[in-house]
């Protein structure tokens, strides 16, 4: 039995072959998928600071309330970019061999799995600021009209589709 920590041989030929399996690992991308208000936010958090410290002696001859007003705007910025920073890491679309795994969540959890055999379609979609960061939404279709799942911003979509399209043309052999 190997010390606690380390892999026996079995378990790190088990691990190989899973990270050499991987063709897609990511999350939902902030900056890249919603460029403009990711700058908005980081202006809300930064403009109020900027504010203080430049003009320190005018805003506290005006009292108490402006200045709480301008750290209320800045936590609240800071509140916007750990909430979505939490949404974005929360989320995690994975291709591993023959199976694609969605999961959302982060204290309950929601885990869709798909054989890619079972894929009929994967649509992306993406408008010229999401071609120009490389980022765009996936739509998995197996049957039916709707799709099993759709994920928004993840980066090189494209990659996903291009993966499935080449399984499906040429299943590996077994």
């Amino acid at each position: 039995m190997p010390p606690p920590g380390q892999l026996s041989g079995i378990d790190k030929e088990t691990a190989m072959t899973t990270e050499e399996l991987t063709a897609y690992d990511d999350h939902p991308a902030m900056f890249r998928n919603q460029p403009l208000g990711y700058v908005g936010v980081w202006i809300l958090i930064l403009a109020p600071v900027v504010a203080l410290l430049m003009y320190r002696e005018e805003i506290a001859e005006m009292g108490h309330f402006p200045p709480a007003m301008l750290l209320a705007a800045t936590g609240f910025g800071i509140l916007i970019l750990l909430y979505w920073f939490v949404t974005t890491r929360a989320t995690r679309l994975r291709i591993t061999g023959d199976q694609v795994h969605l999961e959302r969540g982060l204290l309950s959890k929601h885990h869709v799995e798909l054989n890619i055999s079972q894929v009929r379609a994967v649509r992306v979609y993406q408008n010229v600021l999401d071609r120009i960061f490389r980022v765009g939404r996936i739509e998995i279709y197996t049957t039916g009209d709707d799709p099993e799942f759709v994920v928004a911003g993840m980066p090189d979509p494209n990659r996903v589709r291009d993966h499935v399209r080449t399984y499906l043309e040429t299943p590996p052999s077994e």
